[in-house]
């Protein structure tokens, strides 16, 4: 199930790309970032593994998946009828052919500035109170379909849920997505 953003509670399946050198601190998925601790599978499992599991929507994250061409893997992909999504921080360029792209930009490495163009919808993580004017610096970047959503770093939520419903109530524009899938207990 997708947990986050605008396709919240909608069946997916996940590909998770090991390999990420971006280095978020409170990134929750620490142990994607070596990529060498990682099975290796060939595109046409992964896709065959898609397929079988009825998903509707193939989600790719990572780590950072935009570390890898994704070309021949949305094409398998989509070819079969199934949207493919990508989850990225924006630091590489953009492979693959993509129904929808969530971009969610980090402090500890800039995104390129054609991802702004690219983006369905920007996320972007609120770890402390600074973070909810730096979200105002990418929505001034992004292109004007874009969704834009808040999101409360997952061990800080009480704390800054708040201060991020305070915020949208003064900056309608934004929207909070809240990590579902964790509230849920749903890997």
């Amino acid at each position: 199930m997708q947990g986050e953003g605008h396709f919240a509670g909608t069946p997916a399946y996940f590909i998770r790309l090991g390999g990420c050198d971006v280095g978020c601190i409170w990134c929750d998925v620490k142990d994607s970032w070596d990529a060498g601790k990682h099975p290796l599978f060939d595109v046409e499992t992964l896709a065959d593994s898609v397929i079988k599991s009825g998903a509707p929507i193939c989600v790719i994250t990572g780590g950072e998946p935009a570390m890898y061409n994704l070309e021949k893997l949305t094409n398998l992909i989509r070819t079969a009828g199934i949207r493919t999504h990508l989850e990225t921080s924006g630091v590489y360029p953009i492979t693959g052919e993509w129904n929808w792209i969530t971009f969610s930009p980090k402090k500890f490495k800039a995104p390129l500035q054609e991802v702004y163009e690219l983006a369905a919808e920007l996320k972007v993580i609120v770890f402390n109170k600074s973070d909810l004017a730096w979200a105002e610096t990418h929505a001034e970047k992004i292109n004007t379909s874009c969704i834009l959503f808040l999101q409360p770093e997952w061990e800080k939520r009480q704390e800054m849920q708040n201060q991020i419903l305070d915020f949208i109530r003064k900056n309608t524009k934004w929207r909070i997505s809240v990590q579902t899938h964790k509230y849920l207990g749903v890997d």
